[in-house]
């Protein structure tokens, strides 16, 4: 079978999703994850576009050693040398820089004739060379460009070293057919295409960014770029995991194979759902949670006789386990640092004490704990970990009846490290919480989407809350669990605010399409 290298963009691309805000413990979380997942290459970031980016860039590339770690730079010199600093401890350091090239992004967006695009472009790509070993670049907008000139400008770029040609959809125009021929095209016309890898980057603007990718495969396509759960901007990118499953389970018609640890992948999808706020649909091919369910009698009777006459995946192939109870009142902390790594997290003495503080009061309130009772335990543990000027929750109480008006009582600390204290009301429970804090952190905020459901299953499951926000102007979200409704929804609300109030000790955030 052919091989195709896998570029996961989930912590670049995928953090450029409206509302998506990953700190640097985060963004290493889920770095590592996709290290055990098996992704080739990881981009970490942008790292010219802040500082808090610029410091999640150097952490990841200083701690992971089995995946290549890139940046994205544009075509700047000052953006290339942020990306080398970011990345020079790297096991592999390499760097993608970009340059759009169809017709109406070189004339309303950049500004320039097609021959300054070339110039640009060659000159930065030889810049980058006499830093980074490896360097990849993107045809901003390839699948709306002239094909004549993306050959002269792809032949140019090799010459000048690039050693990975990128051809991104990136608005999620094309169609399978056009997307492969472009690749084909490129085969046959760019006369140094054999010193490179060529690399598909989809968005699924039209939802077609699983398929175009797969037309690239068939069409020449060694690298494939996109994000787990298929997240990122607008309609987001080609998910990787429906990739990696479609070439495993079709692997009589597509005959290639990819690196993946296949069962890795739901791990993979929970932790960054978790940790983005964007929840998996419930029909999301290979991850939704109705992938694996079957409830009209006809597919149940089959099932029940021969899975494969209704499953052509199985739940275990992607690592779904059908009874993930571990642990409970009376487990030890051997027993439960065991699980913990299992898991995959590593963590410090002092950080695994107090996890497992957290753990045996959880054990006083509920019977069983679960996988992901244990990832809420763990994710809040990482937040409050951010060191940082933050509110603080210290204590709300809620009066609530049928004839009375929704009251909430709340006390904070503030950043400044001061106690405050106040009431408020609306027209429900968390209304009243939410005007309430609203009131004591004295920002502007607007509530755009708030989310509750529970953490596995039973009247004493957790609850777990997301909220969608702006704050001072800046879109974010935030999370928050507890064993209650209201305190899950009064953590998620703060979460938010502290995550604004922490990117505004760092630098501006760029944002930036490929």
């Amino acid at each position: 079978m052919a091989h195709i290298n896998i570029f996961d963009t989930t912590l670049r691309d995928g953090e450029q999703s409206p509302g998506v805000n990953l700190n640097k413990l985060e963004k290493l979380e889920i770095a590592k994850q996709l290290e055990r997942l098996g992704v080739n290459i990881m981009e970490a970031g942008f790292p010219a576009s802040s500082q808090g980016d610029f410091e999640a860039v150097r952490a990841i590339a200083q701690t992971i050693k089995d995946s290549s770690v890139t940046g994205l730079a544009r075509t700047i010199k000052s953006d290339i040398d942020a990306a080398w600093d970011a990345l020079k401890d790297a096991e592999e350091p390499r760097l993608h820089t970009f340059l759009a090239t169809s017709p109406i992004h070189m004339t309303y967006k950049l500004k320039k004739t097609p021959n300054e695009v070339m110039e640009t472009a060659v000159e930065m790509v030889k810049y980058a060379r006499k830093k980074f070993p490896l360097v990849e670049w993107s045809a901003e907008d390839a699948s709306r460009s002239d094909l004549d000139f993306l050959v002269s400008v792809v032949t140019k770029v090799i010459d000048a070293g690039a050693t990975v040609i990128n051809l991104p959809d990136t608005v999620g125009y094309t169609t399978p057919e056009e997307y492969g021929y472009m690749f084909r095209y490129m085969k046959e016309n760019v006369p140094n295409i054999d010193k490179v890898a060529l690399s598909a980057h989809c968005h699924n603007d039209l939802g077609m960014a699983v398929a175009n990718s797969i037309a690239a495969i068939e069409n020449g396509a060694t690298q494939i770029e996109g994000t787990i759960n298929g997240i990122g901007e607008r309609a987001g990118n080609a998910a990787l995991e429906e990739i990696a499953v479609a070439l495993a389970i079709r692997g009589d018609k597509y005959n290639h194979s990819t690196n993946l640890v296949l069962q890795e992948i739901k791990r993979t999808s929970d932790l960054v759902s978790k940790l983005t706020g964007m929840n998996v649909p419930g029909n999301k091919a290979v991850v939704g949670q109705n992938a694996f369910a079957h409830e009209s009698g006809i597919h149940q009777d089959g099932v029940l006789k021969e899975a494969s006459t209704y499953e052509i995946i199985t739940p275990e192939m992607v690592g779904i386990k059908s009874n993930n109870l571990v642990l409970g009142k009376h487990s030890g902390r051997h027993a439960f640092k065991d699980k913990v790594e299992q898991l995959g997290y590593e963590l410090s003495e002092d950080k695994m004490m107090e996890a497992f503080k957290a753990f045996k009061q959880l054990t006083d309130r509920k019977k069983e704990v679960t996988d992901d009772d244990l990832f809420v335990i763990l994710m809040n543990l990482q937040t409050d970990a951010v060191n940082a000027p933050k509110y603080e929750l210290k204590a709300f109480q809620v009066q609530y009846g049928s004839s009375n008006i929704p009251t909430a009582t709340v006390a904070l600390k503030t950043p400044e490290g001061i106690h405050v204290e106040s009431a408020g009301t609306g027209q429900g429970s968390v209304e009243a919480i939410y005007n309430t804090v609203e009131a004591l952190v004295q920002e502007e905020i607007h509530l755009t989407d708030y989310q509750l459901k529970s953490v596995g299953s039973g009247r004493d499951a957790l609850a777990e809350a997301h909220v969608q926000m702006t704050v001072n102007g800046i879109q974010v979200s935030g999370r928050g669990a507890g064993q209650d409704v209201l305190e899950a929804s009064a953590h998620a609300f703060l979460n938010g605010v502290n995550r604004v109030l922490f990117n505004q000790t760092h630098s501006k955030r760029k944002s930036v399409h490929v």
